[in-house]
């Protein structure tokens, strides 16, 4: 039996919105500590109490590790939160891909100004980075995919479907 199993993680560089979330949350903790006795009275003891438990379970949703695993033809994006805890975010069959080339290839020409393609990022969001793009058919819907695959994982997923990778 000729099975093919790759897998790769990356970790997703922290947003400015989630590093806005972070000091806002601890800004008001701290704020709600120092002067809320003064303003508010006791209950500042309970809004502070609130302010740690949101901190508690809103901080491990901001750092996020997403991991790639292909297997037999399937391609499956989990997200890791504060390397913990997984969710499946998306499962891919390659049957469905139409093309996975790298993202400013020719080969995705076609698709390129369509606006009825929806773009998801399961990259680390760095700069230097040259991730690859998966166009997705699922009914009429098309979907490009941007990930950082490895290159065990691209010859894996070469192997399984030759005619629909493009490493140019």
């Amino acid at each position: 039996m000729n099975e093919s199993y790759a897998e790769a993680s990356v970790r997703q560089k922290a947003s400015p919105v989630n590093l806005l979330i972070k000091v806002a949350l601890i800004a008001a903790t701290v704020f709600m500590l120092l002067f809320g006795m003064a303003y508010i009275g006791m209950f500042s003891i309970v809004a502070v109490g609130v302010l740690i438990l949101v901190c508690v379970l809103v901080f491990p949703y901001l750092s996020v590790e997403i991991e790639y695993v292909f297997c037999d033809g399937q391609l499956d994006f989990d997200k890791i939160y504060s390397g913990n805890k997984r969710k499946t975010a998306l499962r891919i069959d390659f049957e469905n891909v139409e093309q996975m080339a790298p993202a400013g290839s020719h080969a995705l020409d076609a698709y390129q100004n369509n606006p009825n393609v929806k773009t998801m990022d399961f990259t680390s969001r760095q700069r230097d980075i040259q991730p690859y793009a998966i166009i997705v058919r699922k009914g009429e819907q098309l979907s490009k995919l941007l990930f950082e695959p490895s290159e065990k994982m691209i010859a894996a997923i070469k192997q399984k479907a030759p005619r629909k990778v493009s490493e140019y």
